[in-house]
């Protein structure tokens, strides 16, 4: 028997959600486009503001993209043969290993910042150099990459498979990169995918290591809310949506186009 009045109001509340979601992100985009916030869209649409925040913050941008992507990279480096060497492991070391991982996300950023800070703080050059909060980063979303990868590991029996291949002649290494790294690629790409959400808009951690000269785009977004007009603010998060959107949903196309192809 069919309800239409359950399903106008599942409708309804769905429609309320996204509202409540949406619309401030809305508001937000138009106070980057209009001349005069408190005068709303009588006052006329401009694109002076995102040119002033460009000119202003562009190489936050371009320092923002330059960590993600090697936060990416390095997170595949460290994570991919870290998750598999837990599944191999499967024992008591491995399952405290991998709580020990999670430590950095489950501790406020602050205190990983101020912990590293401590550590290699004395070294200048490396303290003022953008790789000091890619090392932030990297141990941030570490763990996000390595428990997608352990349950595609997990699922797809690789011991089995690594057995075949080893019973065919094939060294470690071979097997590795060509039987573990393919069956795995479904959720490498998805860890992937949320090292660099998460890089991309990184602020607590990245606010206490960064420099005057490596300033990334949240901290420019916080500097713009608190030194500049409303309107520069806002323009400043339209560019940072028009940055990270399309890159998101180029990833997570990716990421389904390969899941797609891993279930044939």
């Amino acid at each position: 028997m069919k309800r239409p009045w359950l399903f106008g109001a599942q409708l309804l509340f769905t429609l309320l959600v996204c509202a409540f979601m949406l619309v401030p992100v809305v508001m937000s985009l138009l106070a980057g486009l209009t001349r005069n916030y408190f005068q709303g869209l009588s006052s006329g649409l401009t694109f002076d503001w995102i040119v002033q925040v460009w000119e202003a913050y562009a190489p936050t941008v371009w320092l923002s993209l330059q960590l993600a992507a090697a936060c990416a990279v390095c997170v595949c480096v460290i994570g991919v043969p870290a998750a598999y060497a837990l599944v191999r492991m499967n024992n008591r070391f491995s399952r405290a290993f991998e709580e020990l991982m999670v430590l950095p996300v489950a501790m406020p950023g602050l205190a990983s910042a101020l912990a590293l800070l401590l550590t290699y703080g004395q070294f200048g050059s490396f303290r003022s150099s953008w790789l000091f909060i890619l090392v932030g980063h990297v141990l941030f979303t570490l763990p996000f990459l390595v428990r997608p990868v352990m349950a595609v590991m997990q699922r797809q029996h690789l011991p089995v498979l690594e057995e075949a291949a080893a019973s065919l002649g094939a060294e470690p290494l071979r097997r590795f990169f060509g039987i573990v790294v393919p069956n795995c690629r479904a959720g490498i790409l998805a860890g992937v995918l949320m090292v660099v959400t998460l890089s991309l808009g990184e602020f607590n951690l990245t606010w206490m290591l960064h420099t005057p000269m490596t300033k990334t785009l949240p901290v420019g977004l916080a500097d713009s809310y608190a030194s500049a007009r409303l309107e520069v603010a806002s323009a400043y998060t339209l560019i940072f949506l028009l940055m990270i959107v399309p890159l998101l949903v180029a990833l997570q196309a990716i990421s389904t186009r390969l899941s797609r192809g891993a279930q044939r």
